[in-house]
């Protein structure tokens, strides 16, 4: 999923660019991109804190800690 916003954030600046519109839109365009990404990895930073917590605690199994944190990693950039 991290991927698609970057793709969609580049298709939004080269669409921009080539219909002529203003670097202010431009640049609105860019930072309103990176505070989605932005709030989108900081949920999967939380969900892989409370993660490592529940695994810790012994809440849940090495199985399933490895099962929902590959999945926290496809829609991550950073994880």
């Amino acid at each position: 999923m991290g991927k698609q916003i970057i793709v969609l954030i580049l298709a939004l600046l080269l669409g921009s660019l080539t219909a002529g519109c203003s670097r202010d839109l431009v640049g609105g365009a860019v930072l309103g991109g990176a505070g989605v990404g932005a709030a989108y990895e900081y949920q999967n930073k939380r969900q892989m804190d409370r993660l490592e917590e529940d695994f810790k605690a012994g809440r849940i199994d090495r199985e399933e800690y490895l099962k929902r944190k590959e999945q926290i990693s496809k829609g991550s950039i950073i994880y």
